[in-house]
């Protein structure tokens, strides 16, 4: 691969993930909060739906190697990747689409919403391994593929941020598209529905990856294979574990806890969470800019070590300015900085992890012969899914034993009064500001320490096993990306 090509793969491939990372969000960190309040929800109800988001997040962890199975069999023109991109990113958009625009109240939204959330699973796979998957196959250098994966997450931090920033501020609150909450995120959806097959189309004509993989047949589709390549790779099968406590600390906040806490505890106005949410996630877009240049002074389990203990601050002060200090905008501030240093720290985690996966393609290479890019790079999606599904349980259960679902009801019922005009948007605020006023103290509280403790608790576990566990460290990958091109060389 010639240096220009090198030079625009690092520029319109992680420009892809733009859109792509607006969907996520809206769909992942926001779908219980759409449903939360704009649907009247029994326990039962509540727990069905659960029930599906679980079951749907597993059946897309367990598709995800299948779908990475799929791309390593497809041979195209176009390569494995790209037509995956572009199937997946065009049937993810309408889904999304239909997710926030069909109307529909009771045990009949359940179903449907059993329906889409399915549907969702399997097509944003599609996409979503494929574009993971062609990062090893745009170099093995590891100071470009550190300097590639930094600039990918953040893009994809920006995508996601941005959608971070405007979502609440579009959908809650006296600045909401059409009044409610219903009308703001089926607007919202179109929007990011449009964008992320944009973005995705930088990728898909632009960047170019070494297809040296069409010259060889194409291997069986089998779960057989999938579990061989995981199992016959130590460093792998360590960091499928290291990874899924990761996640499960790193989604609790996002996935919807972090929204309804600050509504109960500091009002119902989106562009508060819009501030906690981006100001909390500024912080690593710092640190993936200086990503490159810290991993070029610091090995990666010093930088864990480093970044964890600013975490520990952050989790820190955000349960001693919950407790201690009352709910007003100063305790809002002091909550917002420790939330931002303790994503200043799981983010950093989390590079190292993504790194540290993709780095076990030319392990497995080197033990195997073999290099399973896609099945190897499905792992990362596979274990964030699974961990996504495990925080919606946490996340429900956490509801249902503070009773938030009593006022999320009240709202939801407020909010499809103002969409039929039965109420104006003024008397809708007033109404919904007494319902967040009966929230006791002890609830609020216990929303905090939930979203403080957990994830402390689970960053820390998977700093602990990183360490003890995972050997393959810079000299050692360097070592073996050597040995593999001597033994190429030695071949032809």
């Amino acid at each position: 691969m010639t240096d220009k090509q090198a030079k625009r793969n690092l520029i319109l491939f992680p420009v892809g993930t733009l859109g792509r990372d607006m969907i996520y969000s809206l769909f992942t960190n926001f779908i219980l909060v759409y449903v939360l309040f704009t649907h009247n929800l029994t326990p039962a109800q509540l727990m069905a739906i659960t029930g599906i988001m679980v079951g749907a997040r597993v059946f897309d962890a367990l598709n995800d190697p299948l779908m990475g199975n799929i791309i390593e069999r497809t041979r195209t023109r176009w390569g494995k990747y790209k037509p995956w991109m572009l199937i997946g990113i065009l049937s993810t958009s309408v889904v999304v689409y239909l997710a926030f625009n069909v109307r529909l109240q009771g045990w009949p939204f359940v179903w449907f919403f059993g329906f889409i959330y399915f549907a969702y699973s399997i097509t944003y796979t599609m996409h979503d391994i494929s574009y993971w998957g062609m990062i090893p196959a745009l170099g093995s250098d590891g100071a470009m593929r550190d300097k590639l994966t930094a600039l990918t997450n953040l893009l994809a931090g920006i995508g996601g941020g941005l959608a971070g920033l405007f979502i609440p501020m579009l959908t809650t609150g006296e600045k909401a598209i059409g009044g409610n909450t219903q009308t703001a995120y089926g607007t919202v959806a179109l929007i990011f529905c449009i964008l992320a097959p944009l973005f995705l189309s930088f990728t898909i004509i632009g960047a170019r990856e070494d297809r040296s993989y069409m010259d060889k047949p194409a291997p069986p589709i089998s779960f057989q294979k999938i579990i061989s390549t995981i199992r016959g790779n130590d460093q792998l099968m360590w960091m499928c574990l290291i990874f899924l406590i990761q996640q499960i600390g790193a989604d609790l906040i996002v996935g919807g806890l972090g929204s309804t806490f600050i509504y109960f505890a500091f009002g119902y106005r989106g562009g508060l969470y819009s501030l906690f949410s981006t100001i909390g996630l500024s912080a690593s877009a710092f640190l993936l800019i200086a990503y490159p240049w810290l991993s070029s002074k610091l090995h990666r389990k010093k930088l864990m070590r480093v970044f964890g203990c600013i975490a520990i601050v952050g989790f820190t002060t955000m349960l001693v300015a919950g407790l201690a200090l009352p709910r007003n905008m100063t305790g809002f501030w002091i909550i917002t900085a420790g939330y931002m240093l303790s994503q200043l720290g799981m983010n950093c985690f989390y590079v190292v992890m993504m790194i540290s996966i993709l780095n076990t393609v030319e392990y497995n290479e080197y033990i195997t012969g073999n290099r399973d890019e896609a099945i190897i790079a499905s792992i990362r999606p596979f274990f964030t899914k699974l961990a996504s599904a495990l925080v919606v349980l946490m996340i429900s259960i956490t509801y249902l034993a503070f009773g938030v679902t009593n006022y999320t009801n009240q709202i939801s019922t407020l909010e499809q009064q103002a969409s039929m005009g039965l109420i104006t948007e003024a008397a809708k605020l007033s109404q919904i500001d007494t319902v967040i006023a009966g929230v006791s103290t002890g609830q609020v509280r216990g929303l905090l320490l939930v979203m403080c403790i957990v994830p402390f608790v689970f960053t820390f576990l998977s700093y602990v096993l990183y360490k003890k566990h995972y050997d393959l460290d810079e000299e050692k990958y360097d070592r073996i990306v050597q040995e593999l091109a001597e033994r190429k060389a030695s071949e032809q």
